[in-house]
């Protein structure tokens, strides 16, 4: 009897996985989400009215409407790129938002749907529009990437196996919403989501520059933020760095998918505001020397 219940069983979690399985735009990395998107995205929605409800939202105008710009920008090229490689229907059901709150913490993230928060302590890091641009493309990304649904997943597996996975979604969505807190852990007075994973935050870097690139928002401003986000705090970086890569690995993928960003920033024609933003201008992709050809960054010490 134990030999049927036993075969059963690995063929349910054999189709489960199956069934589950998707691929990261970009990357091509498969990943299991076994989480309907309906449900993350009303759990999404509803986490995120009530963190507005409950956090003050920034007065000053110039930048939450620079906040609202930036968001706008890199959400037209991330439907233009999902579009372009058929992968559209991860866009389903999002009802995009951006919105700047008053709050000293560097930090910003990016709920399932689109819902995204950017807080002023970041700001002085980000400096411009183009540094805003790294920060809410990479943030972004994990949305698109539903780095989110997969941790979700991964937690709903070790707990309860596939069968109970099942269980838990249909029939008790107080265990899913346990979990969900568990992921997203959102409080009523600071936002603090649980630290993706290393290839979660590597594969962010990925296609955030990708989306800011055709957005025109120059890439090659990326490296200079992370180094500014990588020196603040000391010996203790911001919360936001806890699982990041190293400063060298970063910035080492990032001289590596420079030249796949290039192509995407000059076939947008660097023509966005964020681009002009740089009053340094040393970075524009005008300049005969690095326009189309790969741009080596050097990692200051």
């Amino acid at each position: 009897m134990k030999k049927p219940i036993l075969a059963f069983t690995a063929l349910l979690i054999a189709l489960t996985f199956l069934n589950s399985c998707s691929t990261v735009p970009v990357t091509g990395r498969s990943q299991l989400n076994m989480i309907p998107s309906s449900e993350m995205l009303s759990m999404s929605f509803q986490q995120y009215d009530q963190f507005l409800a409950e956090n003050q939202a920034s007065q000053d105008q110039a930048n939450a409407q620079m906040v609202k710009r930036v968001g706008q920008k890199i959400q037209a090229a991330v439907e233009q790129y999902l579009q372009q490689n058929g992968y559209a229907d991860l866009l389903e059901g999002y009802e995009w938002e951006f919105n700047l709150v008053d709050n000293e913490q560097v930090n910003a993230w990016c709920m399932p749907g689109g819902k995204v928060v950017v807080y002023t302590g970041i700001l002085p890091i980000t400096k411009d529009e183009t540094g805003l641009a790294v920060v809410m493309g990479h943030e972004i990304a994990h949305a698109v990437a539903e780095h989110g649904n997969e941790r979700m997943s991964q937690q709903l597996m070790q707990q309860a196996g596939a069968t109970g996975l099942m269980l838990a979604l249909s029939e008790k969505p107080a265990e899913t919403q346990m979990i969900w807190s568990t992921v997203y852990g959102y409080g009523s007075q600071y936002a603090v989501m649980l630290p993706y994973s290393r290839t979660h935050e590597s594969e962010a870097d990925h296609l955030g520059l990708i989306f800011m690139s055709m957005a025109g928002y120059n890439p090659q401003e990326a490296p200079a933020f992370w180094e500014r986000m990588s020196s603040v705090g000391g010996a203790k970086p911001p919360e936001i760095l806890s699982t990041h890569p190293s400063d060298d690995t970063r910035i080492s993928n990032l001289n590596k998918w420079m030249p796949e960003a290039m192509t995407y920033y000059n076939k947008s024609g660097g023509t966005s505001t964020g681009v002009n933003s740089n009053t340094s201008g040393s970075n524009n992709s005008n300049n005969s020397e690095t326009n189309g050809k790969p741009v080596q960054i050097i990692r200051k010490k």
